[in-house]
């Protein structure tokens, strides 16, 4: 029922609209704080943002770049007839064979399709004049033939640049060239305070007299300040919700040691990383071939992608797979650790089986690359990436804006 002033006591038609008024008047006070908050963290971390944004759409599709910039090395003919890969151990033995004898393998890559080579990772520690540096290299084997495609130098531990430019990318996106202490520490903090400034953006933006529709549209017809004012307010509220799982699954993969404390006061968390093997004299370690039966065993369904190798006499072998198929599950990868010396899986990264924040952390790494939801997911974390720098150029107009409007009127 509609309600009149004669249904209300005497000087509640009155006070009612003051009350109103007197409301609007605090919550625009208070969002004038938040507005000084989302300003200031703009203007300090905008740049930042614009590296992250921009660099990390380029990873999204890195795989399908890298191919395309190196095809002699990165891709491979199938054979017509019984495109079947050689035996695991066959393909590292030839790997292995195409480096020193001291080289270390440090990592392996399964071809992601049937013309990718498959990617062997070798950490080499020089000698002579340049004892104490390290190289990373990478050797390519066809994976039908074990053929060495080639190999290349991707980076030296005497420089904090890498060789190609993917890795050149991911050194810059993960941590600003600093290397992994500070440079993961101070991204991994940069992005906590990108989260509070997307936040205070949301506080921002919020209509309080209740204008939906012009909060989330642009006027194009408008004047130019206008225009940027509905840009940058806009482009915020639809990124949002891709931006901040994306910055936060950023957070948790620099910082693991800091983000797993917190979320085990809410639910138990294990981290593969923390998986130590435990030596035992009488038994040597197992390969990493070997490795890959043992995850394989455990889940025969999918395709290897990732193998980390052992280097250190506690270290542990993770095999992660993708594609694999479980009832219930959104996620399709799992990762198995393994002791090095016993074959014994340690851990499993299992959202199926897990607690609540082990499965919280399954989905940062697919929620990052935007893997979790194929090729859509990818796509929209690529377009977020690239609003990142029109926040930041349209914020800093609208901040030169309003000094500019601020100066007039202290002149007049």
């Amino acid at each position: 029922m509609k309600l009149f002033d004669h249904n209300l006591p005497q000087g509640e038609a009155v006070k009612s609209p003051d009350a109103k008024r007197n409301r609007l008047t605090k919550l625009k006070a208070r969002r004038k704080h938040w507005l000084d908050v989302h300003l200031w963290l703009g203007l300090a971390l905008g740049l930042f943002l614009s590296i992250f944004g921009i660099t990390g759409s380029i990873l999204v599709f890195h795989a399908e770049i890298n191919e395309l910039l190196n095809p002699n090395l990165l891709t491979v003919k199938a054979p017509e007839a019984n495109p079947v890969y050689k035996p695991l151990a066959e393909i590292f033995q030839a790997g292995r064979a195409a480096m020193p004898e001291n080289a270390a393998h440090t990592f392996a890559n399964y071809p992601r399709n049937n013309e990718a080579a498959f990617k062997l990772h070798f950490s080499l520690p020089l000698t002579g004049r340049q004892e104490g540096v390290t190289e990373s290299w990478e050797v390519y084997v066809n994976p039908y033939t074990t053929q060495i495609v080639g190999k290349r130098l991707m980076g030296s531990s005497d420089s904090p640049f890498p060789k190609t430019f993917i890795g050149f990318i991911f050194e810059l996106h993960y941590a600003l060239f600093l290397g992994e202490d500070p440079g993961y520490l101070i991204v991994g903090i940069m992005g906590a305070l990108l989260i509070i400034s997307m936040l205070t953006g949301l506080i921002v933006w919020w209509p309080l007299t209740g204008k939906w529709r012009q909060a989330v549209t642009i006027k194009f017809k408008a004047s130019t300040e206008r225009l940027n004012f509905d840009l940058h307010k806009t482009f915020g509220f639809y990124s949002i919700i891709v931006l901040i799982p994306v910055l936060f699954s950023g957070v948790y993969m620099d910082v693991p040691q800091h983000v797993v404390p917190v979320l085990e006061l809410f639910s138990p968390v294990t981290y593969r990383y923390w998986f130590k093997s435990k030596p035992t004299p009488e038994k040597s370690s197992i390969t990493m071939a070997d490795a890959v039966n043992i995850a394989e065993k455990r889940y025969p369904t999918g395709r290897a992608d990732w193998i980390y190798g052992a280097t250190e006499p506690t270290g542990t072998y993770t095999v992660c797979k993708d594609g694999v198929e479980e009832p219930g599950s959104l996620l399709h990868r799992r990762c198995v650790v393994i002791d090095r010396y016993s074959g014994v899986i340690l851990d499993v990264d299992d959202p199926a089986i897990g607690t609540a924040g082990e499965v919280f952390t399954h989905w940062q790494w697919p929620l990052h690359s935007g893997q979790a939801f194929g090729v859509t997911g990818r796509i929209l974390v690529f377009l977020s990436g690239l609003i990142c720098p029109v926040l930041f150029v349209t914020g800093v107009i609208r901040w030169l804006q309003k000094r500019r409007a601020a100066k007039r009127g202290r002149m007049r």
